[in-house]
């Protein structure tokens, strides 16, 4: 029988006020001291850096794991490696509920699409450099984990709970140890580069007089963004920000049963399955959103449910949460052996990611060059948010399409880049051939996103040698 004081009943609230309150320090040190403020370092990352600082301290003055101390319920670290990778999931659900609207013409369209191509393409390149590193550090350092650097396109590319999702696996599977730090780590180098790279280039560029950083925003709401029209009322019998939730929990638990299923049908692939309940839990909350949309067609429901302001605070507290506990389960002293190959992995990332691209932005989206190139570069080495941090320094009101082409290319970018999920449980077993098969397929993936340049110069090639 529990009692209400035991370690056992307290260790997860004593993690997330840990957490939530690291944040809270976070937020001080950001608003108080210059340099942190003139940064674009995220809040959650500058909270879970505290974390790892004050886990270090207290690990060389007790020589214990601090979170792994009664006080947390003796199992912390675990804690936040599973926070983390359910913070993930809900987050990419509560965004899949938020509506959009309006009709979208051709040349929109073929921006978003282009978009989403560009972020494949950028997984894909991260993963040729990365695995390459680490092909070549294992044929130098005696028993390490060839496939290593496919975590960079997850920890730049997609974040830290995708970081830790195949860290864990590689970890589990393929005998990688400290694979889940290593995830983790390169994640945290993803945020660094996101703010300080791109810290220099608006800073180089505005030297430069090529381009006008916005003033801060107040931050005020207006009503229409708050609630549209026909919704269910803000506070009734029930507050619709607990439907927000229910309706995300609801969608979560139908995905973990869609897991379940596949799991009992492909045991060999349950660590795989499991590593995909953000995508899963898309899917699910597709799917319910597209019921209750039926219905309220039908007139069945007459009320939305859905509230996109809501979805989009739930959305950014479960991203804050993830990357706070993603960082603060970083463990420096178990990395000491892998600080060479990791610092060399995030610079790589980061020059990798920056170069391509500027070139991408420059060609295909030559309108609004710098706002398309912030955006895609902040969230392809940090995370949607940081993209949009980085985007709001030179267009505070979204004038550009820049964000939406965030928002939208999330559809093409699963499709085509679904592939790349299961090559990268290919890389421990044939990294070389995994080599090969990312080379070949971001030359497709490049012909694609440069179909109207290619294709153009052909026919006016051909156009001439007729005339």
């Amino acid at each position: 029988m529990e009692n209400f004081w035991d370690s056992s009943v307290w260790g997860w609230m004593m993690v997330f006020a840990t957490l939530l309150g690291s944040l809270l320090v976070g937020n001080i040190l950001k608003k108080s001291i210059p340099l942190l403020k003139n940064s674009l370092i995220p809040t959650s990352v500058l909270g879970g850096a505290i974390l790892v600082i004050v886990a270090l301290i207290y690990k060389l003055i007790t020589k214990e794991v601090m979170f792994d101390a009664p006080i947390f319920g003796a199992n912390g670290t675990t804690s936040l490696e599973i926070i983390t990778y359910h913070a993930l999931a809900l987050g990419f659900i509560a965004s899949s509920f938020k509506t959009n609207g309006g009709k979208l013409t051709k040349q929109r369209t073929s921006e978003i699409f282009n978009t989403g191509v560009t972020t494949v393409s950028t997984y894909l390149i991260q993963g040729i450099f990365g695995l390459g590193i680490t092909i070549v550090a294992a044929l130098i350092m005696k028993d390490f984990f060839s496939a290593a650097g496919t975590l960079l396109p997850f920890g730049y590319g997609q974040g830290t709970g995708q970081a830790l999702n195949y860290g864990t696996i590689y970890q589990t599977q393929n005998g990688f140890k400290d694979g889940k730090l290593f995830g983790l780590t390169i994640a945290a180098l993803g945020f660094i580069s996101a703010s300080i790279g791109g810290v220099i280039h608006l800073n180089v560029m505005k030297k430069r007089g090529k381009l006008k950083l916005s003033s801060r925003s107040d931050g005020s709401l207006h009503s229409d963004r708050v609630e549209s029209c026909n919704e269910i009322p803000m506070q009734e019998s029930i507050d619709k920000f607990t439907i927000q939730i229910a309706l995300i929990v609801v969608a979560y638990i139908s995905a973990y049963f869609l897991m379940f299923g596949l799991g009992k049908l492909l045991p060999g692939m349950k660590s795989v399955i499991y590593g995909f309940n953000f995508l899963l839990g898309v899917l699910t909350a597709t799917i319910i959103k597209t019921i209750l949309n039926f219905l309220r067609k039908k007139r069945i429901v007459k009320k939305k449910y859905t509230n996109n302001f809501l979805m989009t605070r739930a959305s950014n507290f479960f991203f804050d949460i993830m990357v706070v506990a993603g960082v603060a389960a970083i463990r420096l002293d178990e990395l000491k052996d892998y600080w060479g190959i990791v610092l060399i992995l995030g610079i790589a990332g980061a020059v990798i990611t920056y170069v391509y691209n500027r070139i991408v932005a420059k060609i295909l989206f030559p309108d609004y060059m710098e706002e398309q190139f912030l955006t895609m570069y902040g969230m392809l080495t940090g995370t949607a948010s940081t993209g949009i941090i980085l985007l709001r320094e030179i267009d505070k009101d979204f004038r550009t399409p820049a964000s939406d082409n965030l928002v939208y290319q999330n559809f093409p970018a699963i499709a085509f880049g679904f592939p790349m999920m299961f090559l990268a449980t290919l890389a421990p077993d044939h990294p070389y051939l995994t080599l090969i098969i990312f080379v070949v397929f971001f030359a497709a993936m490049n012909i694609i996103l440069f179909r109207s340049k290619i294709f153009k110069r052909q026919k006016k090639n051909k156009k001439d040698k007729e005339e």
